[in-house]
């Protein structure tokens, strides 16, 4: 599908979509264990379906169920921690977080489990967890012998001391550390080198807690052997025979997807957004608020009530910032978006996990916003953007949505500052956040879809 856009001045109010990352564990962590759980507010996006359907494969008996204020709930009954051998290869489609979790999972399961996906699926790297899994005494790997998908495991894996690299995804982490809970024994994952995305790892905790598992962090001091230096590990020590008891769990909103709307409201002359139902979490991408604020722009954040507000009622340009991506890497497209649009020099640093996303995504959107007329560098690991040199150059073309969700809402959001912006692969919203157009439809966002 291609959308073109035009010109437009947000203005409304609208509630934020839930979750993807919460509702992902929250299905998962049900999953995993016996009584009856019912998840409000849940985000059904193509990803967070993938999870459902891959533990269903498991065993867990999940079903989507309409209420009488018809607000969609998800009812799940778990395999109690004894995950069933899937009886044909689980699909995740493009979702790489139902990939890693189930791989994982797949290692506690008896029998041969086949885990396969789309294309972009079928390109992004495995790695670390396919050599923490085999370490642990599963035979798990790369049916291309590249490390991607399609993944064979078979278990099972057992409890011990463990080290996995972090630099890649927290999703090898989180995997590891939902499915430890399960084994016979106590296990101890030590992260080599820097965790990044950690956020997304403190999400996992958060989830976990609330079912009743006991999962330590801490850190420890490890010697360098070259020189003899200290320096410090995180380790998460995780009890076995452990059980999972979710009980009811209402999913937050998600800030990855309002911040695409909020940057709207920041950057295009006589904006006014309003989201709701944005409370504090464990998600990094609430860094949402600061990188604005830091940005100069008109916003405000009501906690308690969970409503942000946030406008450009003077028409004045943001300035350009410097930001550290490691714990917000699904921010980057957004904050390419914002530099490009805004005086100054912007530069997003420490993003180079953000290479094995869906997409190259420092590559898209360097290559795409070049073509709006941005003078933007692509580094080994981020991006140097000079929205000084490209404000008299931006201007609306076709450009690329590398069927990549983030991409394309970014690129949509530089449509409405410009207008006369065409991106194809625009289909590709339904990964994170199904009711996109609709939804800036409602905020005066003017657009076709061809």
């Amino acid at each position: 599908m291609i959308v073109s856009v035009k010109k437009s001045t947000p203005k409304g109010t609208i509630p934020a979509p839930a979750s993807k990352s919460y509702t992902h564990r929250a299905v998962f962590i049900a999953s995993l264990g016996k009584k009856e759980v019912e998840l409000s507010h849940p985000l059904l996006s193509a990803d967070t379906k993938s999870t459902m359907e891959a533990c269903r494969l498991f065993g867990a008996n999940v079903e989507e169920r309409t209420d009488s204020t018809n607000e969609t709930k998800i009812i799940i009954r778990g395999f109690d921690g004894k995950p069933k051998t899937p009886e044909k290869p689980i699909d995740v489609g493009n979702s790489g977080t139902t990939l890693r979790l189930m791989t994982a999972l797949a290692g506690v399961a008896d029998g041969s489990v086949t885990l396969t996906g789309d294309e972009s699926i079928q390109k992004r790297p495995n790695t670390p967890l396919l050599k923490t899994l085999n370490e642990m005494g599963a035979e798990a790997y790369s049916e291309n012998n590249n490390d991607c998908a399609p993944l064979i495991v078979r278990g099972k894996i057992k409890q011990g001391n463990f080290s996995i690299d972090g630099g890649m995804s927290s999703q090898f982490i989180s995997a590891l550390l939902l499915s430890c809970p399960l084994l016979g024994g106590d296990s101890i994952i030590s992260i080599d080198g820097d965790l990044k995305s950690k956020p997304y790892v403190d999400i996992t905790l958060e989830v976990a807690e609330k079912a009743g598992i006991e999962i330590k962090e801490h850190f420890k001091w490890k010697m360098t052997e070259k020189d003899g230096t200290k320096s410090e590990v995180l380790v998460y020590s995780i009890p076995g025979k452990q059980t999972y008891d979710l009980g009811n769990y209402i999913i937050p909103g998600d800030f990855s997807s309002a911040s695409y709307l909020l940057t709207a409201g920041a950057l295009i002359p006589g904006a006014e957004v309003e989201m709701s139902g944005l409370f504090p979490s464990a998600q990094g991408d609430s860094a949402i608020v600061e990188i604005l604020e830091k940005a100069g722009a008109d916003i405000s954040w009501d906690k308690e009530n969970g409503i942000i507000r946030v406008s450009n009622k003077n028409s004045k340009r943001l300035k350009g910032i410097v930001w550290d991506a490691g714990e917000t890497p699904d921010l980057v497209p957004t904050l390419s978006v914002l530099g490009a649009f805004s005086d100054g020099e912007t530069r997003i640093t420490n993003a180079e996990h953000v290479r094995f996303k869906e997409t190259d995504r420092l590559k898209a959107m360097a290559t795409e916003l070049t073509k709006l007329g941005a003078v933007i560098e692509e580094t080994a690991d981020g991006l140097i953007i000079s929205g000084e040199k490209s404000k008299n150059e931006m201007k609306g073309t076709a450009v690329h949505g590398w069927n990549d969700h983030r991409i394309v809402m970014s690129l949509f959001i530089a449509g409405m500052m410009i207008g006369d912006v065409t991106i194809d692969t625009a289909e590709s919203v339904k990964i994170s956040y199904p009711d996109f157009f609709e939804e800036m439809k409602k905020i005066g966002a003017i657009f076709e879809k061809c």
